[in-house]
């Protein structure tokens, strides 16, 4: 199997949550993906291998929200039954890294359940929205609702990476559209909302574990000063790429090795 790597679920009262797992280190390490189109489900093989650098050292475990999601649901619930999941695997003192959406899971993790979280690694991620993340979230919803696939992952696509990655890449759009026609939005459209519901900044300076934050000074989705408001507040340590935006953890060729330096101290 490629890199240990397997998909699961587990069950969480009357709803389920989707992971995967790779790696065959003695420690564990939970990522926590972004807002996205499909989820982990049927990913556990290009997954191991974006976060090979990590498989020697760790057992490595991404998680989806739980499915069925209710209709109104916060950031702050999808990081308590991800507290349930983990209690559950019987994965304790974990290192965790956020991403973006899953930055602000991550936060609320290390707050309302400290015991779990042993290094925090937040990346292009902010503790309150922000008027760009608000105007960003509530477009890409619009479009949502309307089944505009085309406009909905132009703008994303935009929005996300850097000028020069979407000059190179661009041509790979009316591909990932037909893709995507393929998905239902509605799992989109309640994750969306949920971003906007993320606010920790007052409790912040709560988090006891280290942190590493990391950013992008081209953000166009949360914003530079949205992710240099937590590293200030905090004091933590932090690194904000000049050239890249909001993917960087995708385009940075050293962003993983900078994770786990942190993580290995």
């Amino acid at each position: 199997m490629f890199y240990n790597s397997r998909e699961d679920k587990i069950q969480l009262d009357h709803t389920s949550m989707n992971y995967v797992v790779f790696g065959k280190g003695k420690k564990n390490l939970v990522i926590i993906p972004g807002l996205n189109f499909t989820g982990v489900k049927g990913h556990h093989i290009d997954l191991a291998f974006m976060h090979s650098l990590y498989t020697k050292e760790y057992r490595v475990y991404l998680f989806d929200p739980i499915h069925p999601m209710p209709n109104t649901y916060s950031i702050e619930q999808m990081a308590n039954d991800l507290a349930k999941a983990l209690v559950k695997l019987q994965i304790s003192s974990t290192d965790v890294i956020g991403i973006s959406m899953g930055g602000m899971i991550a936060q609320y993790l290390a707050l309302n359940h400290p015991y779990l979280v042993h290094k925090l690694v937040l990346v292009v991620t902010l503790s309150r929205k922000n008027p760009t993340i608000e105007a960003n979230i509530n477009h890409w919803i619009n479009l949502a609702e309307e089944g505009d696939y085309k406009a909905l992952l132009k703008d994303s696509f935009e929005k996300n990476y850097s000028e020069e990655y979407v000059k190179k890449y661009k041509w790979l759009l009316p591909f990932l559209t037909s893709t995507m026609k393929r998905i239902s939005l509605n799992r989109f459209i309640k994750h969306a909302k949920a971003c906007l519901t993320c606010n920790t900044y007052e409790r912040l300076q709560e988090i006891k574990c280290p942190v590493y934050v990391i950013g992008g000074k081209k953000d166009q989705v949360v914003t530079y000063e949205g992710t240099n408001e937590i590293s200030d507040l905090l004091q933590c340590e932090s690194y904000y790429y000049a050239q890249y935006g909001h993917s960087l953890y995708e385009e940075a060729k050293d962003y993983h090795k900078r994770v786990l330096e942190f993580l290995r101290k």
